[in-house]
C-alpha cells in the first residue's frame, strides 16, 4: 500500500504531472533508491527529534474526596495509575513534553502536570531530571517547565501558520510507556475549533497514531520543526482511532513566550459577550446564512463600548478576516497585541457597519464569554393562523418569581413560567425562568406590553426574543 502511495506522491511532484496526466499512466512502480532516499529521510527526522521529546511522570497526594471523571469522547493523553495501599493515597502520571532549548526548557500540555507536588523528565539517554513550573496557561492546555541542566537536544519552532491538509508528520511521544515511540500520519485538518477541550482552540488534526501517554509530545513537519504539541484524541474505545489534535506551534510559542517574560499571557480584549449565529437567526437579523458573532452584552468601559458596539449586532470581519462563527472571534482578538487597533465590520439593523476599536488587555481572571443558543434547528411550520408563542407563559418578576428561579432579576422583563412540550418555543430552547428582555427588538417591561408587541408582530416571520438566563444575555429565534 505504500508503495504504490509513495509512488503517486512522487508522480504527482513532477512540474508537469498534471498536464502528462491524459498522455500517460500513473507509474505503478517507484525506484527502490526512491523509497530507500524517502525512508532514510524520516530516519534522519527521528534520529534528531525523539532526544528532544521527553517523558514526565508526575506525582500528587490524593484527597479521599478526589474523584476523576473517565467518561466523555475525548481523553487526555496520559496514564493515571493509582495506588491506594492502606494510610497511602497518591496519584502517579506519565506524559510527554518536548524540549525547546538547550538550557532545559519544556513545552507540555497543562492537563499533565495539573495539581503535580513533583515533576520529573527523563531523557532518552535515561537522564533524568527534577522539573519545576514556568508558567501554565490552561486556556490553551499548555504548560511551561524547566529543568537545571545544560547542552540538552531541542527541537526549534516551525511554521504552523503554513501547514495545508495532506502535508506528511510525524507524532513522537510515550505512548503506554513505550518511551520515544514515532508515528507518521498526514495532517487531516487545520483550525479545528469549538471541540470542547479548551478555552481558546485552533488545532491541527491528524491521523498519526498517538494514544495515552502522548500528551505533550511533539507533532514535526518533514524538515524536523516543531509545528504542534499532541494534546487529545477523539476515541470511543480509549486507543487511537485515526483522529487526535494537536495545539499549533505558534499558539505555543506565543504562549511560552508570555510565560517566560510576564509569567501570565497577555491578550487582546473586547469586552463582549457573544453567541453562535444559529439558522433561526438567521431571519429575524436579517442575513442570507448563519455567520459570524452575536453580540449579547457589551461591559462598561470597554474597548467595545468605547468603539460603539452594541448588542445585538453582528459581528462578520475583523481587519478584512471573515468570521464565519464565534469562536473565530474570540481567538483572532486575544491573539492581536494590546493596543491593537482593529476594523470591525459589523451588521447592524440589517445594513453593514465599520468600528474603530483599540484592543484592551483581557482580564487574567476573567475567562471568555460566550452564550450559545440550545436551539440549533428551525421549528416546523405551525401555520399562521396560530399564535406564535401559544405554547409559552409568562408573568411579570415579582418576589414569587425571583425566589422561584433564583432569578437575579433585571428591573425590566417579564418571566417564562411554562413551555408547552413540542411547541414553537420549546423546540427554540426556551425554558422556564428564562427573563424574556425584547420581543421582535422591542423592549418588554411587563406582561401587558409583552401581549401587545407580540399581537402586532408578522406571524409568517420568525420571531426574536432577547432573553436573560442565569444572568447572561441571549438571543433566540423562533419559526411559524
Amino acid at each position: 500500500m505504500w508503495t504504490a502511495l509513495i509512488a503517486t506522491v512522487l508522480a504527482l511532484s513532477s512540474p508537469n504531472a498534471f498536464a502528462e496526466a491524459p498522455a500517460r499512466a500513473m507509474p505503478g512502480v517507484v525506484d527502490a533508491a526512491q523509497l530507500q532516499q524517502i525512508s532514510k529521510t524520516f530516519v534522519r527526522i527521528a534520529e534528531r527529534i525523539t532526544p528532544a521529546v521527553v517523558g514526565i511522570s508526575t506525582s500528587r497526594t490524593l484527597h479521599p474526596s478526589s474523584e476523576h471523571d473517565e467518561s466523555g469522547y475525548f481523553r487526555w493523553f496520559f496514564d493515571t495509575p493509582s495506588h491506594h495501599p492502606e494510610g497511602q493515597q497518591q496519584e502517579e502520571g506519565v506524559g510527554s513534553g518536548v524540549l525547546v532549548s538547550a538550557d532545559g526548557l519544556i513545552v507540555t500540555n497543562a492537563h499533565v502536570i495539573e495539581g503535580a507536588e513533583r515533576i520529573r523528565i527523563t531523557l532518552s539517554d535515561r537522564r533524568a531530571f527534577d522539573a519545576v513550573v514556568v508558567g501554565v496557561d490552561a486556556k490553551t492546555d499548555v504548560a511551561v517547565l524547566r529543568a537545571e541542566a545544560t547542552g540538552l537536544p531541542w527541537v526549534p519552532f516551525g511554521d504552523s501558520a503554513s501547514l495545508r491538509p495532506g502535508e506528511l508528520v510525524l507524532a513522537v511521544g510515550n505512548p503506554f510507556g513505550l518511551v520515544q515511540t514515532v508515528t507518521m500520519g498526514i495532517v487531516s485538518a487545520v483550525g479545528r475549533q469549538g471541540v470542547g477541550i479548551a478555552d481558546y482552540e485552533d488545532f491541527i488534526q491528524t491521523d498519526a497514531a498517538i494514544n495515552p501517554g502522548n500528551s505533550g509530545g511533539a507533532m514535526v513537519n518533514t524538515r524536523g520543526e516543531l509545528i504542534g504539541i499532541n494534546t487529545a484524541i477523539f476515541t470511543q474505545s480509549g486507543g487511537y482511532e485515526g483522529i487526535g489534535f494537536a495545539i499549533p506551534a505558534g499558539m505555543a510559542k506565543m504562549v511560552t513566550r508570555n510565560l517566560i517574560e510576564r509569567g501570565k499571557v497577555v491578550r487582546g480584549w473586547l469586552g463582549v459577550s457573544i453567541q453562535e449565529v444559529t439558522p433561526p437567526l438567521v431571519e429575524p437579523f436579517g442575513l442570507d446564512a448563519p455567520k459570524g458573532a452575536l453580540v449579547t452584552d457589551v461591559m462598561a468601559d470597554s474597548p467595545a463600548e468605547n468603539a460603539g458596539l452594541q448588542r445585538g449586532d453582528i459581528v462578520l470581519q475583523v481587519d478584512g478576516h471573515a468570521i464565519t462563527r464565534l469562536s473565530e472571534l474570540r481567538l483572532m482578538v486575544a491573539n492581536l497585541p494590546v493596543g491593537t487597533h482593529v476594523d470591525l465590520k459589523v451588521h447592524r439593523e440589517r445594513k453593514p457597519l465599520h468600528l474603530q476599536v483599540k484592543l484592551g488587555e483581557l482580564p487574567h481572571e476573567e475567562a471568555p464569554v460566550q452564550v450559545t443558543a440550545t436551539a440549533t434547528e428551525i421549528a416546523p411550520t405551525r401555520g399562521k393562523n396560530k399564535r406564535l408563542l401559544s405554547g409559552l407563559k409568562v408573568g411579570d418578576i415579582d418576589g414569587e418569581a425571583v425566589r422561584r428561579y433564583r432569578l437575579q432579576a433585571p428591573a425590566d422583563g417579564v418571566v417564562v413560567h411554562q413551555v408547552a412540550a413540542g411547541s414553537a418555543a420549546s423546540l427554540a430552547g426556551i425554558l422556564p425562568g428564562d427573563i424574556v428582555l425584547e420581543v421582535a427588538r422591542t423592549p418588554v417591561t411587563r406582561k401587558s406590553e409583552f401581549d401587545r408587541v407580540l399581537r402586532q408582530a408578522d406571524r409568517d416571520s420568525a420571531l426574536l426574543l432577547l432573553l436573560s438566563r442565569r444572568g447572561r444575555a441571549m438571543y433566540v429565534g423562533v419559526s411559524p
